[in-house]
Parts: structure tokens; C-alpha cells; sequence
């Protein structure tokens, strides 16, 4: 080590760290230090060797701002008590964020971040569900094409967009062996409801399961299986059942680990609750419907495979679907009907409105729970609440019907919809 006035010191400097050593002879005498030649041994600037003289180390965690530190404000807001909103789980906060603001994280990171932040983590604890974790229920498997379970999602409280509170009931049905479900929105658990879900839940399995696993729905069950009783099925239900030849297996009341497969999807329907105040009816439909793809198209956890694709493998194993003539027997009938010119179809002397692109079109038509769905093919095209009006419009359908003859801008177009909506509405309305 050279040191100017031809003075030596006995220092050795092998890093940068070893320069704080020569900070007390820097400061207690008139000693000056060969910084460009330091710098030269040690391969560094002249002005680091100066930091690291005065004192600086060098950090050994870089303090890094959090891509998740952008949606802040927005985590902040949803989990206000003032939000109508409800998060009952990390998961489903991560999710919400991901399909409506882009982020753009892993769900552990996204995990990691609101347990760290403990205005957002106390939300979510005051959430959580009370459950005992001594509980341990026996795992256990079905054979490929054995068993279906069926549950339903009871009185959940929803807020449309326009502030009307409604309850709504989410039916699913589960494949044992696949995994691969279906979801269904009702307002109503009518028997014919449910039979007709069954029904097209089949079709879409391609086949029926030897067995369906089921609480003691009084659409099932006249009498609940207990410990001491087989319980009694309802004459209808097992007339449906020999129909599409499978064994109704009730489970014992006040067990519902008995059917786990179908009780832990049903979790996931909470995340509907995300939403609340931001949809229409029609919307909320589509919104379960993409919730659905979703998880038969995600690796389950359990079985480490993709529903949709499990299923293929099924089919093969489940029985034969009972013929058209005896399936129609438990469909809720669907009507024909032709979209006219002005986008509308008539439901017993009344019309409402589908979007534009199906002028012309042939459509099918059910109702149940005092609701239209309109479908076309397969797809729900959309959904209207029916009404003693002559006219029933969907403002986005009249949007777009509007756009097809007004050469005005988008905002113009709105505008205009609003104002002829409100007067169509007044003009229409049947007293």
C-alpha cells in the first residue's frame, strides 16, 4: 500500500471493504492516500474508493419496489369496508385483479404481498371461514365412470349493477373420476330445474354415471338418510334415475365430507361475489359460464390433470344416454323463434332484444325462474327478466342496434340510446 510523503502503514487492502480502515488515518492526520493507484490495483473507479474510505458499504439486499406496489390503491379500495365487493380469499383477490386490471403476477407472490401488508391480511382473516383443521376425512377415489356428485350453491345474496339485491342458487355437478363440472344460475331449486340441469349436464358428459352422490335435497329425498334410517327417495327423482339407469346415493345427513369433491368446487363460486354491482343478470350468467371453462381447463390440484381432457378419457365408461323422447320429458321446452329486423323476438305478444348480428337468425327460447334465455346453438345469447311491456330492450343491444344506422360518434351514439331508451320505456310500458 503507497501512501504519499513516503509514509507506510502496514494495512493490507484486499476489497473494497478493507477501505474503511483507512478512514481514521484519513481524518486523525495530515496523511493523504494514492486513491488512482488503490483504484488501479483494485480495478474501480477513483470516486468509489472515496465512498468506500468515508464510510459506505455496500447494501446486500437491493430494496425493490414490488410491481404489485402499482395496484395499491386499487387492493386498497376493494377491501374497504365501504366497497360492496367481497374477497374471502387471497386467491380470489389475485384472480379478480388479473382478468380486470392486467396484473401480472404469480398467485404465491400475490400471497406473499398481502400477508405483508397487514391492513389487507386482517380483511382477509376477518373473512376467513370458521373450519376445524383437526378434521382429517378419509381420502377416496371412484372408479373411471362410477360416480357423479351434485350440490347446490343456496341464497347467495348478489347486487346488480343497478342496485337491486337478489338471491341466487349455483347448481354443480361433479364427475368423480375427471373432475370435470358444471355450473348452473338459478333463482329457483324447482324439481323440473333440476331435472333439467341433470339432463344437459349428462349431454354434456356424453354419458350417465353408474351412481350420482347427493345430500338430502327434498327434490331428492322425501326422507333424509341417517344413522339410523335409509331415508326415502322421492318417487319422481327415482323414476328420473331409472330412466337414465344410474343408483341414487343419498348421503347420510349432517355429513358433507361425504361428497368432499363437490363441496371444495363450491368454494370457488365465491368469487362471483367480486363482482358484485358490476353486472346485469345476463351477465352474471356469462360471467359463471367463464368461471366454469376456466376450472375444467386449469391442472387440478389433487389429481395433478385438466378436467377438460380427463373427460375424454370418461366418456368411454359412462352409460348410454336414454333416448331423445325420454330426455325431453326432463328438458325445459325451448321455442323457436326468428329475430326480426330490429333485433327483437316476441314472447307472448311482447318483444325483447338480442344483439344485431343475429338478425334474421333462428334462436332458441327458454323460460323458468320468470326469466327468457335466449341461446344460440349452444351458446346463451343473453337473458331478459319477462315483463308486461311491449318493448324490452338490453341498453347494450339498443347501442348497437343504434350504431348500425346513426353516423355519429360513439359517445353521440350513447347518448342518443339513452334518451330514445328512456322514452320507448315511457311510451311502452303497459300500466
Amino acid at each position: 500500500m503507497i501512501i504519499k510523503n513516503d509514509v507506510y502503514t502496514n494495512l493490507t487492502i484486499n476489497t473494497l471493504d478493507d477501505l474503511k480502515k483507512l478512514k481514521p488515518f484519513v481524518e486523525g492526520s495530515n496523511l493523504k492516500v494514492n486513491k488512482t493507484q488503490i483504484a488501479r490495483e483494485l480495478g474501480v473507479d477513483a470516486r468509489t474508493v472515496s465512498k468506500f474510505i468515508n464510510g459506505y458499504t455496500k447494501p446486500t439486499k437491493r430494496n425493490r419496489k414490488s410491481k404489485i406496489d402499482d395496484f395499491y390503491e386499487i387492493i386498497k379500495e376493494l377491501l374497504s369496508k365501504e366497497s360492496i365487493q367481497i374477497f374471502y380469499y387471497k386467491r380470489v383477490l389475485w384472480q379478480f385483479l388479473k382478468d380486470n386490471y392486467n396484473l401480472n403476477c404469480a398467485e404465491s407472490s400475490f400471497r406473499r404481498y398481502i400477508s405483508k401488508h397487514e391492513e389487507f391480511n386482517n380483511y382477509f382473516k376477518k373473512r376467513r371461514k370458521n373450519y376445524d383443521s383437526s378434521i382429517a376425512p378419509m381420502r377416496y377415489e371412484t372408479k373411471i365412470g362410477q360416480q357423479a356428485q351434485i350440490d347446490w350453491k343456496e341464497n347467495m345474496e348478489f347486487v346488480l349493477k343497478d342496485g337491486q339485491i337478489i338471491k341466487i342458487n349455483i347448481f354443480v355437478i361433479i364427475l368423480s373420476y375427471s373432475r370435470f363440472r358444471i355450473y348452473r344460475l338459478s333463482l329457483s331449486k324447482t324439481q323440473d330445474i333440476l331435472f333439467s340441469f341433470l339432463n344437459g349436464g349428462f349431454e354434456i358428459f356424453g354419458g350417465v354415471p353408474k351412481e350420482l352422490l347427493t345430500d338430502n335435497m327434498k327434490t331428492v329425498m322425501d326422507e333424509p338418510r341417517t344413522n339410523y334410517s335409509k331415508g326415502k327417495i322421492n318417487n319422481k327423482f327415482k323414476q328420473f334415475a331409472d330412466d337414465y339407469n344410474f343408483k341414487v346415493c343419498p348421503c347420510i345427513a349432517g355429513r358433507p365430507n361425504t361428497k368432499a369433491k363437490v363441496e371444495a368446487p363450491m368454494k370457488l363460486l365465491d368469487e362471483i361475489l367480486a363482482y358484485n354491482g358490476m353486472l346485469n343478470y345476463s351477465e352474471l350468467n356469462q360471467l359463471i359460464a367463464k368461471l366454469n371453462n376456466r376450472i375444467n381447463s386449469t391442472c387440478h390440484s389433487a389429481t395433478g390433470k385438466i378436467p377438460v381432457l380427463h373427460l375424454k378419457k370418461e366418456k368411454d365408461f359412462l352409460s348410454e344416454l336414454p333416448t331423445v323422447k325420454i330426455r325431453n320429458l326432463y328438458t325445459i321446452k325451448a321455442t323457436s323463434v326468428t329475430v326480426n329486423p330490429q333485433s327483437m323476438i316476441n314472447y307472448k305478444s311482447n318483444q325483447y332484444s338480442v344483439p344485431p348480428e343475429y338478425i334474421g337468425k333462428r334462436l332458441k327460447l327458454q323460460t323458468y325462474d320468470n326469466q327468457l334465455y335466449i341461446h344460440y346453438n349452444t351458446d346463451l345469447i343473453t337473458i331478459h327478466e319477462i315483463k308486461n311491456q311491449k318493448l324490452n330492450y338490453h341498453h347494450e343491444h339498443y347501442v348497437a342496434i343504434s350504431s348500425l344506422t346513426l353516423k355519429h360518434s360513439a359517445e353521440k351514439v350513447e347518448e342518443i340510446a339513452k334518451n330514445n331508451l328512456e322514452m320507448i320505456g315511457a311510451i311502452y310500458k303497459n300500466e
